[in-house]
């Protein structure tokens, strides 16, 4: 019951508890009333009987004590015309020796008869009580004369009108109780939803925000408490949203790091090529007479053309906005092989590079935020690395999944850069580029990232779980 009580809603629970109480008490109540009319009931039936006892024994003393039959019954008779007919029923006076002298219905009570049978049940006078179910009590007492006991006398009594009143009683309570009840159940329902309006207005605007708390624009002033709660959640969801804007400034300049760095490296990629460009048109004016120069400058000037064209794509294609979520290829990772070598060259890095996953693989992952992960793991594994130090990817399928292996022969992550790269905590700035946007990316694609360091290298796997292809 309890469990049941603790999974039931506020709004029910608090009705449902009052509406329990409320029982209660009206149970409580009701007895209480009850046991009052009870008593006051049995005091009269007491009062009813003793003075129809004490009347009797001044009446009938004499005559019980000669025993004189017609002289008791024609008291019996009197008294009962002159009493309540319908609360006395029978009267039955008895002698010394427990024999019937006279009764107010003979036929009930023959004269000479022992009283014992109809006293069965009768209760004394001092102790008259309503049991429950009965329509009529009989109550024994001694009949005294000038100090002494002459006999008995038995009264029968109806108290079929004291029952109809303590039934309607009972039905009257009943019927309050319930009314009171159903009066309670429903304030304390509207009262306990009335209170928890601000809860609900504060679980909707939570509920309508996806993860990001929006400001509630209430600001009840008349209910100090829930004012104070609303400015609470209001000053959360600002630093909610400072911090949610924090992030993505500083990730934006972790993006801006990387695309600088490359810049650097692109910059050199080009400038080499177009001196030799330059060299060679300066060699076909001098030789423009000669074929077979004009022929082989000709050709090397379209061999560097095509790699400055190849070095823009790759270059635009990690770094373009990409809506349509294009699927990943092995273009792709050649493309990335293209753009980072100039940055390995210029540190005079070995790269190794080994990819191994089908086409059809790679095709079921999105391209964009794939590359950007190798790329700033590429990019922190070769700031770690140094002059003459080694970077690798390795791209491989496994049992329901893709791997994206960096690793570089550098010192190892700090612990600072560890917990942006593997937990939620942003860490400060520094200390790896782009490493909070890969965890982010990665999140976003369901998959994870496992550090390990091991014979001077240091390890970055990244596990990407693939989708299921849908059946046609």
């Amino acid at each position: 019951m309890t469990r049941l009580l603790r999974n039931l809603p506020l709004s029910v629970r608090v009705p449902a508890l009052v509406a329990g109480l409320m029982i209660l008490v009206g149970v409580v109540a009701s007895q209480q009333v009850l046991a009052v009319l009870g008593r006051v009931q049995e005091e009269r039936l007491r009062e009813i009987a003793r003075l129809q006892v004490e009347g009797l024994a001044v009446a009938l003393g004499p005559a019980v004590l000669r025993e004189d039959v017609w002289e008791v019954y024609d008291t019996l008779d009197r008294a009962s015309l002159a009493a309540d007919g319908r609360r006395l029923v029978l009267t039955v006076v008895a002698d010394g020796q427990g024999r019937v002298l006279a009764a107010s219905d003979p036929r009930r009570a023959p004269v000479g008869r022992p009283i014992g049978p109809l006293a069965e049940g009768a209760q004394a006078l001092e102790e008259v009580g309503l049991a429950a179910g009965l329509a009529e009590i009989r109550v024994l007492s001694s009949l005294e004369y000038q100090g002494r006991v002459v006999g008995q006398v038995l009264t029968e009594l109806d108290v079929t009108d004291l029952a109809a009143e303590r039934s309607r009683l009972v039905r009257m309570l009943l019927a309050g109780n319930a009314v009171l009840t159903a009066l309670f159940a429903l304030g304390g329902y509207w009262t306990v939803r009335r209170m928890m309006r601000p809860l609900r207005v504060l679980a909707r605007h939570m509920d309508m925000t996806e993860g990001r708390p929006t400001a509630i624009p209430l600001d009840p002033r008349h209910d100090p408490e829930v004012a104070r709660l609303f400015r609470t959640y209001n000053d959360m969801a600002g630093a909610v949203e400072a911090r949610s804007e924090a992030e993505r400034r500083f990730a934006e300049r972790e993006r801006y790091a990387s695309l600088g760095r490359l810049s650097s490296s692109l910059a050199h990629e080009i400038n080499n090529p177009l001196g030799g460009l330059l060299a060679t048109a300066d060699t076909l004016q001098a030789f423009a007479d000669r074929p077979e120069v004009v022929q082989d400058g000709a050709a090397l000037i379209e061999r560097g053309l095509r790699h400055l064209r190849d070095v823009a794509k790759a270059t635009l294609e990690q770094h373009r906005l990409d809506p349509e979520g294009a699927p990943l290829g092995a273009d792709d990772l050649e493309d990335l092989r293209l753009l980072f070598s100039p940055e390995a060259r210029r540190l005079e890095q070995a790269l190794e590079w080994r990819v191994e996953a089908r086409g059809d693989t790679l095709a079921r992952l999105p391209a964009a935020p794939v590359r950007q992960i190798a790329l700033n793991l590429l990019l922190n594994g070769s700031r770690a690395a140094g002059s003459g130090g080694t970077v690798g990817l390795d791209v491989e399928e496994g049992p329901g999944e893709l791997r994206v292996v960096v690793r570089d022969s550098g010192p190892g992550l700090p612990d600072s850069a560890l917990r942006r790269l593997l937990t939620s905590d942003p860490g400060g700035p520094g200390g790896g580029l782009g490493l909070r946007t890969v965890r982010d990316l990665a999140a976003a694609l369901g998959a994870r990232i496992d550090h390990a360091r091991a014979a001077g290298r240091t390890e970055i796997r990244v596990r990407f779980p693939i989708p299921e292809v849908a059946a046609c």
